[in-house]
């Protein structure tokens, strides 16, 4: 039985925020109080404490041992990032030691072993690391990725802890020295590093803590998102640590299977801030029990942060109309958006007021990518969340396909400026030219409008459907498709292949566990009869195993790969059907 006591509220160091200029000095002065850093375990039991002091000296140990091994500054340092206190003091062993950390996924699904391996080996490659450390639970995953790689080590934290300390000297990172390579979620097939500098990092943890959350000597995180992902990283690693707050994680994979603890957790410890993407709060809608409930007491959660491509209101009105006895207000949701090549958050909508959702006529968004106010058939309309004002330190323009500025609630690309975008992306001067100009404009590859001052999502520029001169947002023909009987949330994926000619032909890949021939038929008819009264348009719907859709390593839905999976199923039945005739033809 364990008998440790998570870390607490800081009783005596004064809350600071600002006069940083590296993640070592952010480090440094929060060691000096009583927070840190708190791991449960399957179970919901605390099984690990790393305090932000014993993290400093932790760090201080491990950098001594990796410059060991001959690195030089700049090195990077590949870490598998498994829920675990080793990625804290790798990473911050890196700052310390001036080389550049690099967060490597943790998740692997079922049967995609050689897909996993090849990703992690990608990215390897791209940034060049020469170490690398994986938890034990991913060792051998590791040795297959870095076979045949020029590397100084890699291996298991015993084996990097079992190594001598360098006698050297720290050299304080400068302000615009390299902090950490964090992959963006979309980069599987072709690795795309964002480079963030100390500076950049700061400025952008500074604001999401004064402007954003408004932190206080009260606050509590916690999460159960992944390291390797920028919320994860950025938001419930660094966010807490600048705010000298203690945080608790659940494992990514633990909260697949048993979501509940996360809000048992949150319930126990008191706490304030936690965030999920949309179908985070639907896995935990969906899995509550009314016993569940009443044992929760989640009135201390002030800012549920919710972000993603596009953020749906309904499971998060049904997450919220569930929890409600247990003391959740749905004004805590706080919709945001962001992205890694801006570090992590560039837009908060305000606190303690919910999710403002505007609700638009779908058919005019559609002909002319205006996205005017509902007035008419309730059958067409599109729903779109606020998502507020940009930090203080960002602007942001909506542009035509010519770079002109946009009107109010117009449809256009977002870009955006400020001094947390990135440096670029490592070693990929060609990627970065086509995001980055000169003169600091970041295209986002989003769409959307606003309205004032604040910014309306509502797709990836990638994957419009364009059919006969009309925009149509893949989201809406999903959504459209999850109110089908047999169709679960988050289980289809729309997007566009070339048809005959020039024209486009939308397709929607639809998960579903039913075999039953007829009942499948009714799917697809049910499917297709809803889009084609919505939008008059005829799609194509094929239906797949559930867990079958590629997600990125953030757990979002791939449209992409969707697509390149459904072309690659559509040539593969072509040459099953052209042998079978061959072999017709010669039985003949």
């Amino acid at each position: 039985m364990s008998f440790m006591q998570p870390t607490s509220a800081n009783k005596t160091l004064p809350v600071k925020i600002t006069g940083y200029t590296s993640l070592v000095d952010v480090l440094e002065y929060a060691a000096q109080g009583e927070t840190g850093y708190n791991f449960y375990d399957g179970r919901g039991r605390l099984g690990d404490v790393l305090s932000y002091a014993s993290l400093r000296d932790q760090a201080k140990v491990l950098a001594r041992k990796l410059l060991g091994l001959g690195c030089e500054r700049g090195d990077r340092v590949g870490i598998i990032a498994e829920t675990e206190p080793m990625f804290h003091r790798f990473f911050f062993a890196c700052q310390y030691a001036g080389l550049i950390p690099v967060a490597l996924p943790a998740g692997i699904q079922l049967g995609a072993h050689g897909a996993y391996v090849g990703q992690v080996r990608r990215m390897l490659k791209s940034c060049g690391a020469s170490i690398v450390v994986a938890p034990d639970s991913h060792a051998n995953f590791m040795a297959e990725a870095v076979q045949g790689l020029d590397l100084l080590m890699a291996g298991k934290q015993a084996e990097f802890d079992a190594l001598p300390e360098a006698e050297v000297d720290f050299v304080p990172p400068a302000a615009d020295a390299p902090a950490y390579l964090q992959y963006t979620s979309g980069s599987t097939s072709f690795p795309r590093g964002v480079e963030i500098t100390q500076q950049t990092v700061l400025s952008n943890l500074v604001e999401i803590a004064r402007y954003g959350l408004k932190l206080t000597a009260k606050d509590r995180f916690v999460s159960w998102l992944p390291f390797y992902h920028d919320m994860g990283l950025v938001g419930f690693i660094l966010v807490p640590l600048i705010g000298q707050l203690s945080v608790d994680y659940l494992g990514s994979r633990t909260f697949a299977m048993r979501p509940r603890l996360w809000l048992k957790i949150l319930s126990d410890n008191r706490g304030t801030i936690s965030s999920a993407p949309t179908f985070g709060y639907a896995l935990c809608a969906k899995r509550l029990r009314p016993s569940d409930v009443e044992t929760y007491d989640l009135s201390n959660w002030r800012a549920a942060c919710v972000g993603a491509e596009r953020i749906s209101p309904e499971p998060l009105q049904e997450f919220a109309d569930i929890l409600q006895p247990a003391g959740f207000d749905q004004k805590t949701f706080v919709a945001c958006y962001g992205m890694a090549e801006c570090v992590l958050a560039t837009s908060f909508s305000p606190l303690g007021e919910g999710l403002k959702v505007d609700v638009v006529d779908r058919d005019l968004m559609a002909a002319t990518g205006e996205a005017k106010p509902y007035k008419g058939d309730v059958l067409s309309t599109s729903y779109y969340v606020d998502c507020g004002k940009l930090l203080p330190g960002f602007e942001f323009a909506v542009i035509d396909e010519n770079g002109e500025a946009l009107a109010d609630r117009h449809c256009g690309h977002i870009h955006l400026k400020g001094p947390s975008v990135m440096r670029g992306y490592y070693r990929d001067e060609e990627s970065t030219r086509k995001v980055l100009s000169a003169d600091g404009w970041l295209n986002t590859g989003d769409i959307g409008y606003r309205i004032g001052d604040h910014l309306v999502i509502t797709s990836r520029s990638k994957d419009v459907i364009i059919i006969k001169g009309r925009n149509i947002w893949p989201y809406d023909l999903e959504v459209l498709a999850q109110q089908t009987g047999g169709v679960k949330l988050g289980g289809v994926a729309a997007f566009s292949v070339s048809a005959s000619g020039e024209e486009e032909q939308a397709i929607l890949v639809v998960e579903t566990k039913e075999r039953d021939e007829q009942k499948r038929q009714l799917i697809i008819e049910g499917i297709s009869k809803s889009i084609h009264a919505h939008f008059g348009i005829s799609v194509l719907i094929d239906l797949t195993p559930r867990g079958t859709l590629p997600r990125t390593s953030s757990g979002k839905l791939s449209r992409s790969q969707s697509k390149q999976d459904y072309l690659a199923r559509q040539t593969l039945q072509k040459v099953q059907q052209s042998a079978v005739r061959i072999t017709e033809s010669q039985s003949a």
